[in-house]
């Protein structure tokens, strides 16, 4: 196959634990062709194809200069047998404008995964809420009075932006309520914008659970991303420690519940976010924890998900 990877500079890899590089990987040793481009490099233009400026690459193996480039040339995206959307959020405008721009490429004929409509329909906060059987209190809102009751109530809770990433802007407030306006008006801009609050769940002490689901099917090991020292946050970019675990029951029946649903409609790739019983987040745009897994538990997430991609496009 003619692989196309949409994603972040190459030059900012982080080769050791990147997911999408050990996509890269697993597909050049398979022997399909490798090429990449970032959103930017995405054009349309009445009367023709969108199409993009491309970086096509091999893989050196190496570390450091992991990648040679062979040649950079503007290609229709139809030609590639599979695009591979893996731009990392923010999801702002701009992403916003690639998924519409890939979905002309669809209807084009190329092949995107995850399938640009979805990714727009399943922003990763708010998705959950197709699935309250799984999920702790939330609240979702820009109301102060709301956060106020909600906390009321709850006495524990914790508050996040709606469009962060990596654990960026979460805050816990205790029974005392400390600092509970202050927080609130930062994260909701004295009500402009809409924010997430959630019933704190001690659990994560035992660690926040990527439970990743490839094409409906999970796969069967998690990466629980335990906080360390006084932090609250398990996400590995703010310090959490990953350790790769088998599924829980739990986990499995959530995964079971979801996967399917979501396959159906675009999504060949999703990352479950748990912490003790509770779904917390759905993750779309570029899960990631391939490599921890893969290291840790032996089970190769990346041959799983290539296997996907070529199913998908057969």
């Amino acid at each position: 196959m003619n692989l196309l990877f949409v994603a972040d500079p190459l030059e900012a890899f982080k080769v050791y634990k990147d997911t999408t590089f050990s996509m890269m990987r697993e597909a050049q040793r398979r022997g399909h062709r490798i090429a990449a481009c970032e959103p930017r490099h995405i054009t349309w233009r009445s009367g023709g194809l969108v199409h993009a400026t491309v970086r096509q690459i091999v893989l050196t193996g190496s570390q450091d200069e992991w990648f040679n480039e062979t040649e950079t040339v503007a290609k229709p995206l139809r030609d590639f047998d599979a695009i591979v959307m893996r731009k990392d959020p923010p999801f702002d405008s701009e992403y916003f404008y690639a998924t519409h721009l890939l979905e002309q490429a669809v209807r084009e004929g190329a092949h995107v995964f995850n399938q640009p409509a979805a990714l727009r329909d399943h922003p990763e906060k708010l998705a959950i809420m197709e699935f309250p059987q799984f999920v702790s209190p939330t609240l979702v809102t820009r109301d102060a009075d709301e956060v106020r009751r909600f906390h009321a109530e709850h006495r524990d809770i914790i508050l996040k932006p709606l469009d962060g990433m990596g654990g960026m802007g979460i805050f816990r407030v205790g029974a005392d309520g400390l600092n509970l306006g202050s927080i609130t008006e930062t994260l909701n801009r004295d009500g402009a914008t809409t924010i997430m609050v959630q019933r704190y769940v001690p659990e994560i002490t035992q660690g926040d659970k990527r439970v990743l689901v490839i094409d409906g099917k999970p796969v069967p090991f998690s990466l629980a991303r335990i906080p360390q020292g006084s932090e609250i946050r398990g996400n590995l970019a703010a310090g959490g420690k990953g350790v790769a675990q088998p599924l829980s029951k739990r986990d499995y029946e959530i995964a079971e519940a979801i996967g399917p649903v979501l396959a159906k409609r675009g999504l060949l790739l999703v990352g479950l976010d748990v912490i003790g019983d509770y779904l917390t987040e759905i993750n779309v745009t570029s899960p990631t924890c391939f490599q921890e897994i893969t290291q840790q538990a032996g089970f190769d997430v990346p041959a799983m998900f290539i296997d996907a991609l070529e199913a998908a496009v057969a």
